[in-house]
């Protein structure tokens, strides 16, 4: 009994908080005063463009896979919310490092929607898009870009310039090692780097609680020195608005910033998974009621920003766009196998040109 009442006044050194962001509900009713931008109706409308033009690339996206026209592709349904609400928040000069899910801010940062096809069906031309030259690739290996954005962030506090790395990937990631040393590297030294979680409860097949035992993924940030935020991810307004805050913070040199999307991947975890083998079909219903494009629908019919004849207008432009760029990937020719060399080096080694000579038909004498 002694030895309890000792540690029971042991003084208390640090405290710390996760805070939650969110302003509209489900149903696209407000929840609480939203930030200044929400008054823009070009804004938001622009935000819902971006959203339902995604899901409707993803689902031709799936078609096109499904008759072994695209290869192995990961949709964002239900997520879509988190990557173009980070996006809309950065300028051009920052710098996105994507994960391979993140289809929404690379459209809305310029890259062509067919660019994105021709990378999922195999051609790396893909990763030279019409976005911003010093945005990173399509990452595929979970959580390995993260220590590339603290390298990127490092250069640009190096050189002093006023720019922002943002790293976006999903919560499997954050039981990655990559992933801790990036932000305590970053937290260390105070990088102007945005880390964002994509909490979608599930790494495939691996649910949250099996993952961590953490209330929260954003207090993981705590560990590394840094503000970790949790954010309401299927409600684009929350997710624009904490991206901006953070992005500022990081830009005005007060450090990393960490934020946790919390929302759920309504598909499979790519078109060569089948979620129902592992949740049940009820979860899912229940998620679909939180889904992001209905929510920010809900609030702009509310509010007199949109209509029915908007809704059928957009759904035409967006599958016209969608069909074109389709037409656009399959009509593309097909690389030769000996171009597998031509980016290697800047003077190919002899072994490789050899072997390139090989492919394309060419005989030494």
């Amino acid at each position: 009994m002694a030895s309890r009442r000792v540690n029971q006044d042991l003084p208390v050194i640090a405290r710390f908080e996760v805070r939650h962001r969110n302003y509209l509900a489900p149903d696209g009713s407000i929840q609480r005063p939203l930030p200044a931008f929400a008054s823009d109706a070009k804004l938001l409308i622009a935000l819902y463009r971006s959203m339902v033009l995604l899901r409707l690339f993803d689902r031709k996206a799936v078609a096109l896979q499904r008759t072994g026209r695209l290869g192995t592709y990961a949709v964002s349904l239900g997520q879509e919310a988190v990557s173009v609400g980070i996006a809309s928040a950065m300028r051009k000069e920052d710098v996105l490092l994507p994960s391979y899910r993140d289809n929404g801010a690379l459209l809305w940062r310029g890259v062509k929607l067919e660019e994105i096809l021709l990378f999922w069906g195999g051609d790396e031309r893909g990763n030279r898009f019409s976005g911003p030259v010093h945005d990173f690739p399509f990452c595929v290996p979970v959580g390995s870009q993260a220590p590339h954005a603290a390298g990127v962030a490092y250069a640009l506090k190096l050189r002093r310039e006023p720019r922002v790395a943002v790293c976006l990937f999903g919560d499997g990631a954050t039981s990655k090692g990559d992933v801790y040393e990036a932000m305590n590297f970053a937290g260390v030294h105070k990088l102007p780097l945005l880390f964002v979680v994509a909490n979608n409860q599930w790494a495939i097949s691996v649910p949250l609680r099996l993952q961590t035992a953490c209330e929260t993924l954003a207090q993981k940030a705590i560990a590394a020195g840094f503000v970790g935020e949790q954010v309401d991810g299927s409600d684009v307004v929350a997710m624009r608005a904490a991206a901006e805050e953070a992005i500022a913070a990081a830009r005005d040199g007060k450090g990393p910033r960490f934020i946790e999307a919390v929302t759920y991947r309504l598909g499979d975890h790519t078109t060569s998974d089948d979620a129902a083998r592992y949740r049940s079909a009820e979860e899912v219903q229940a998620h679909w009621k939180e889904e992001p494009v209905a929510r920010l629908r809900a609030y702009l019919v509310a509010q007199k920003m949109w209509s029915k004849a908007d809704e059928e207008q957009l759904a035409a432009e967006c599958h016209e766009r969608v069909e074109a760029a389709a037409e656009r990937y399959l009509a593309t020719a097909a690389r030769r196998p000996e171009s597998i060399f031509d980016h290697l080096y800047a003077d190919l080694p002899e072994v490789y040109a050899a072997q390139r000579r090989e492919l394309a038909g060419e005989h030494d004498a």
